[in-house]
């Protein structure tokens, strides 16, 4: 290949693939090192530079620079300073002095090897191009064309490579064939021995956040902000907005007129339904919220252990709870507290048993019994397992003193009787639903809170079963 030749073949790589030149000379480089090591050995220094002005690639043999007495070992990795000295007349013994050599011509071997080194740097610069593109699109959404489905896996094709869209990130319900168009949130970039390999997600509550974004120009505008997301893909999600301007309300301008902004983003997500809630800074307000479209009679909230009961009419409870609980699941999961649905009737009961528990202890008439409930403690034993600052947060009990008496005689409550008057304690994991409430904790407060829920509800729809099947 004659320089013109070398010339263009560099620039035309160049300009196809959208690689720098210095890479495609870095390749070329290396390309002729490995011939001309076959030729003048392995033990050979060699180096290759291309040469700009000439356009070829110049080749040196690196020599050792020895006294014109001594016996040369191996004329390929020495010379002798008379000879140097015609090449460079300041070298001295010692020097490593580079000589221009001719670049060896390829056999048909060689030539094959060349051109797997060219290719292999080639490819390598394209991945890295395609690694540095898509490791700054990271968080946005990705539209390609499905491919094909490997062990459950969608296959995207994206143009300059393909990105994987797992079965566990597609909404359920949602099936693809090859050509379709698919849309998805880029979740992760990572690097493998075959180069980058992109991760999607249609599942992920960023998803639904970004095709807000996309349709709501305020939240791009960064006026309205989505704070909190809980999705059940495919079936249900809340999102809690807020607005930095007074005027613009947060959730009309994501429904958008007529709808037209959340039909959109519903209709990409096969129908998913969206609760769009103003989010609040108060715990109890946003609960109320959150729990939409149920109308919430009272709270009562225990910062202790970040837990709500609450209070709705015996008609509002399946409404609070939602189908499979889910309602009250993903309020639990968008706030970030349990919460305890109750029915007034069971409520009233519930408040009964609690007093009349809480008076048990010495001194505790049904005033103090009340207080105590109030404050988050349904028994003595709970009374008995609390820290004395908590203790001190009861109305009535501040005092040190005082806090520390009700916590000796709820003690002596237990010692005394036993399980019989003291209750469950305050740490106990599981407890017996009966009909007319319902519990949901979030993700981070239980490991496998989701389990736990639909345990809860499957006790409740049977005995809702059994009552149903009774005869007046």
């Amino acid at each position: 290949m004659n320089a013109s030749d070398l010339t263009r073949v560099i620039e035309s790589v160049g300009k196809d693939r959208g690689i720098k030149k210095e890479i495609i000379i870095s390749a070329l480089e290396q390309a002729v090192l490995m011939a001309a090591q076959k030729k003048y050995g392995q033990n050979a220094i060699l180096e290759a530079h291309y040469n700009n002005d000439t356009g070829e690639i110049d080749l040196f043999l690196f020599k050792k620079v020895v006294e014109s007495d001594e016996a040369m070992l191996e004329e390929s990795e020495e010379i002798m300073i008379e000879e140097a000295h015609k090449l460079d007349p300041e070298a001295v013994v010692g020097d490593e002095l580079g000589i221009k050599v001719e670049t060896p011509d390829f056999g048909r071997i060689d030539a094959q090897t060349a051109k797997q080194v060219i290719f292999q740097k080639v490819r390598d610069a394209e991945r890295e191009i395609i690694f540095n593109e898509y490791i700054h699109r990271k968080g946005e959404i990705i539209t390609g064309i499905a491919r094909r489905i490997e062990r459950g896996n969608l296959v995207i094709d994206l143009g300059k490579t393909d990105a994987l869209l797992p079965r566990n990130e597609i909404i359920p319900g949602e099936q693809f064939k090859p050509g379709d168009r698919v849309q998805a949130y880029l979740s992760d970039v990572a690097t493998t021995s075959r180069g980058p390999q992109l991760y999607l997600s249609r599942t992920s509550p960023k998803y639904l956040m970004k095709l807000f974004e996309v349709e709501v120009p305020e939240i791009r505008e960064s006026i309205v902000e989505i704070k909190l997301c809980a999705r059940e893909p495919g079936a249900r999600s809340k999102i809690a907005v807020t607005s930095r301007d007074r005027d613009v309300d947060p959730v009309g301008a994501c429904v958008g007129m007529k709808g037209i902004r959340v039909q959109n983003v519903i209709q990409e997500l096969k129908g998913e339904k969206i609760d769009i809630i103003p989010w609040s800074d108060n715990p109890v307000m946003f609960v109320r919220s959150a729990l939409s479209p149920a109308e919430i009679s009272s709270v009562r909230m225990d910062e202790r252990n970040k837990t709500m009961e609450i209070m709705v009419e015996d008609d509002q409870l399946s409404l609070a709870i939602g189908r499979k609980g889910q309602n009250v699941r993903l309020a639990a999961q968008l706030t970030g507290w349990r919460l305890d649905i109750v029915s007034r009737s069971k409520l009233s009961k519930r408040t009964s048993d609690a007093t009349f528990n809480l008076q048990h202890i010495d001194g505790v008439n049904e005033t103090l019994a009340q207080a105590i409930y109030q404050a988050g403690y349904m028994n003595v034993r709970q009374v008995a397992d609390a820290s004395l600052e908590n203790i001190q947060k009861i109305p009535g009990y501040d005092i040190a003193e005082a806090a520390q008496s009700l916590k000796d005689r709820a003690a002596s409550v237990v010692e005394k009787a036993g399980d019989a008057l003291a209750g469950p304690s305050a740490n106990a994991t599981s407890r017996t639903e009966d009909k007319g409430t319902f519990s949901a904790t979030p993700p981070s407060q239980l490991k496998d809170a989701k389990t736990l829920a639909e345990e809860r509800l499957r006790e409740m729809m049977r005995q809702a079963g059994g009552d149903s099947g009774k005869k007046d």
